[in-house]
């Protein structure tokens, strides 16, 4: 039976936690003090590091807490987690799905733990495959499902029993804007039948869609309020910068430079501007400015900016000289096969010296395969691929050496140091004597690794292992970087500082390419590529691309809505519930 409306669903009082011991102990939650009402959905937010997950597992009975009380559903969790457990829905930021069982076998598998009668079973299976739409794949592995795919069949699992209190940590991390919009018709629907919901997310735009918003940082609660309120505060601070010369990233630089703007990051056509209190906009020669509306990003930048280090204030880079057309990388043709699966079908494209280019699609649309392909981690089934002026499918070794990568993951090695990690990839990067004790003091210098060069790099903090991983594939100066999905699961000041730190790279010549699913990142992007069943759907500047998907209704669609409607006309016979 759900809490009656205006119960509280989660309490914690006084809690504390922590982790390790002695120099070593990290404090997750210190002494925080918050309720969570019922029948809401609550919106839990803040940097890398702020006890999101930790607070997450005490409220489903996962962690103990080492002082202070964690009431749900109205019950001491600690004296009845087993209890308390039978009434909620958890589902953890990497699924907990089984990968070498398939669909129907997974739900089995999760039926039989939560108790499901055996009557209930199929009936209930049919009801969440038809709502997530993974009716067509239930005889697939886990393992074999697209990212999107494995999201929502995680929330599958935790919905077996239609929960009281349904637990959401960062569940849409990875996911493409299509799979992120059918898991909120999901959350929405299940608040409409009273279920309490207490989502994570490192997506800001998620926040408007919550009816209250919990802001965490350094284990402490920040702000809980309706995040319309909240942006509401913020009225005459928010501005939309154009210039008739500048180009977007050049003015967004230029902006960034003046002490009194906190943040100036790219929107569809212009530069969205939050000022810090009691400040005016600053003279920009041929700048022009227009208030407009606060969004949830300009929020959370205004209560946190503070924890932003000196060096994440840009320095202004001038506009991009004009390309004499200087091709870095050129695809033709490319295919690849897996047995008699064609994953990705004729794909052609061209990318210059200092060109930002994005490769976007759905979960499964064959992005991955085709970026694998670029830098050499996977061969072609056919077609012509030079990096550099160098066959990549004749010289593989040779054109890898024009390349830097940074892999989901980061690709770092944990037991080691940071300066063992730089010291392995300069090695493996073959540099040698002056030049490498150059290119390791350059990294040491640029991303301020010097206090970290002793620690583990599974120790660092996430925005720190970002900087790593980027230091390691750029030690050996490579023309062209590739960047598969680097921001993914990180806080927003760390993109917007790993974005300034792009921008300056592609200024300085560095071509890079990048898969994403933040479509605010797109905008970035000096071309893209959106791709759908393994081909090219879309071609072109993200004013382009965003031109395509114009409608009667949606005149001026944003980004995130052009993904949607391009790759949903698509794809729409495979989305299509059982």
């Amino acid at each position: 039976m759900a809490e009656p409306a205006g119960a509280d669903a989660v309490a914690f009082a006084g809690v504390s936690k922590g982790f390790g011991a002695g120099r070593a102990r990290i404090t997750a939650l210190d002494d925080l003090s918050l309720a969570i009402k019922a029948g809401r959905v609550t919106g839990l937010l803040g940097p890398d590091g702020a006890g999101k997950t930790t607070l997450m597992r005490l409220a489903a009975g996962l962690l103990r807490a080492d002082r202070g009380r964690v009431d749900v559903l109205g019950q001491t969790i600690t004296k009845t987690a087993r209890a308390v457990q039978q009434r909620i829905g958890y589902m953890p930021q990497r699924f907990g799905l089984y990968e070498d069982l398939t669909v129907e076998e997974n739900l089995e598998l999760y039926a039989r733990l939560q108790g499901l009668a055996p009557a209930a079973r199929q009936p209930r299976y049919a009801t969440l495959l038809q709502i997530t739409a993974l009716g067509p794949f239930r005889a697939r592995q886990a393992g074999k499902l697209s990212g999107g795919m494995k999201q929502k069949l995680g929330l599958a699992c935790a919905l077996l029993r239609v929960p009281e209190l349904l637990l959401l940590d960062e569940p849409t991390v990875g996911v493409d804007p299509v799979s992120r919009r059918e898991l909120w018709h999901i959350i929405g629907a299940l608040r409409d039948e009273g279920t309490s919901v207490l989502i994570s997310t490192a997506y800001l735009d998620e926040a408007e869609r919550c009816d209250e918003v919990v802001l965490l940082d350094r284990g402490r609660l920040l702000a809980q309020a309706d995040p319309a309120a909240m942006e509401a505060a913020l009225q005459g601070r928010c501005f939309k910068v154009t210039h008739p010369i500048l180009p977007r990233r050049a003015l967004q630089q230029a902006l960034l430079t003046q002490r009194q703007i906190l943040e100036a990051r790219l929107d569809a056509t212009s530069v969205h501007v939050l000022l810090a209190p009691d400040t005016t906009p600053p003279e920009i020669g041929g700048a022009e400015w227009q208030g407009v509306a606060a969004q949830f990003a300009d929020v959370f930048v205004d209560r946190l900016h503070a924890r932003r280090p000196a060096h994440a204030r840009a320095e202004a880079i001038a506009p991009a000289a004009a390309r004499a057309g200087e091709t870095v990388l050129d695809v033709r043709g490319l295919n690849r096969f897996f047995g008699d699966f064609h994953a990705v079908r004729d794909i052609a494209f061209t990318v210059r010296r200092g060109e930002v280019f994005g490769l976007l699609g759905a979960n499964g649309a064959g992005k991955t395969t085709t970026f694998r392909m670029l830098c050499g981690l996977l061969p072609a089934s056919s077609g012509s691929l030079r990096v550099a002026g160098q066959n990549l499918l004749k010289a593989p070794a040779e054109a890898r050496r024009q390349i830097g990568y940074v892999a989901q993951k980061f690709s770092l090695y944990g037991t080691l140091s940071v300066a063992q990690n730089l010291a392995f990839f300069a090695a493996a990067y073959g540099l040698r004597g002056e030049r490498r004790a150059r290119r390791l003091a350059w990294a040491e210098a640029e991303f301020e690794l010097g206090p970290f060069q002793a620690m583990n790099a599974a120790d660092l903090p996430l925005g720190y292992k970002q900087r790593l991983a980027l230091a390691c594939a750029l030690l050996h100066e490579p023309p062209i970087l590739f960047l598969d999905e680097p921001t993914s699961g990180v806080d927003p000041l760390t993109r917007a500082e790993f974005w300034q730190r792009i921008n300056h790279f592609a200024a300085a010549g560095t071509t890079v390419l990048v898969t994403t699913h933040f479509m605010d990142e797109a905008e970035y992007c000096d071309h893209l590529l959106l791709m759908s069943l393994g081909a090219a759907l879309a071609t072109g500047t993200p004013a382009e691309i965003r031109a395509a998907a114009a409608s009667a209704q949606t005149p001026d669609p944003s980004m995130e809505d052009a993904f949607i409607t391009l790759i949903a006309a698509h794809e729409q016979t495979l989305r299509r519930a059982a």
